[in-house]
């Protein structure tokens, strides 16, 4: 490893059995502000950074009592509504291992899973103030697919914020390049009475992330759950 470049940019040197994709990663990490401020403020990703910032903006965790963290992992956006409410209940779901975080329920399964909506609503003990969902399906490299699979995910995710939010809630999710698709947005838009896109400076520039941001729930509308409209 060496240093070079203006500012003290770190210059990593491919190594032996380092390949120049992984050896273009690493530099970018060791110059990347926000992983130093993380590590730095004690977060466990950059990503919190994404959520403190689209807070500034949108206000999300002004007064929420009850919050779900859908894809939590390593749990940088539960330690952000941690440090913020740290009287708000907490409960958190991801199909991979996530360290314990102090007042955070964490549940390790797939919130695909038929029994994962029932299991999360018991653990909250009430209705949600926000429901935060920063999964992503795994990327298989071909760009239509991949965002296929990611919005399958987005609308798993609204359904069900749909079911636990109290009124007022609001739901937060990542999407990619272009947002939230149309059918999609007009869902939203039903459940909710602001519908916006987002992306938080900490999101970097090369990134497809998005993030929709819906505000002021209103309802699940009855179409949707299989009942005529009024």
């Amino acid at each position: 490893m060496s240093r070079g470049g203006s500012g003290g940019r770190v210059r990593v040197r491919t190594g032996r059995g380092r390949t120049a994709a992984s050896t273009r990663w690493l530099e970018r990490q060791l110059n990347d502000p926000y992983v130093r401020r993380a590590k730095a403020e004690g977060y466990r990703s950059r990503a919190a950074y994404k959520l403190i910032e689209l807070d500034e903006r949108f206000g999300l965790l002004k007064s929420v009592k009850r919050v779900l963290d859908l894809g939590i992992a390593p749990g940088g956006w539960s330690q952000v509504v941690r440090r913020v409410q740290p009287k708000a209940r907490i409960v958190g779901i991801d199909l991979l291992p996530t360290d314990p975080i102090e007042g955070v329920t964490i549940l390790q399964m797939d919130f695909l899973d038929d029994n994962a909506p029932v299991i999360l609503a018991e653990e909250l003990g009430g209705k949600a103030d926000l429901v935060l969902s920063d999964m992503a399906a795994n990327t298989v490299g071909h760009q239509q697919t991949d965002h296929l699979r990611t919005m399958g995910l987005v609308e798993a995710a609204a359904y069900f914020a749909g079911d636990v939010l109290a009124p007022g809630g609001a739901f937060v999710a990542k999407v990619l390049a272009g947002g939230a698709d149309h059918d999609l947005v007009a869902l939203l838009k039903r459940m909710f009475a602001t519908v916006k896109h987002a992306k938080p400076p900490a999101s970097r520039k090369d990134s497809s992330e998005w993030y929709v941001i819906a505000q002021g729930f209103k309802g699940m509308p009855a179409e949707t759950r299989g009942e005529p409209a009024p």
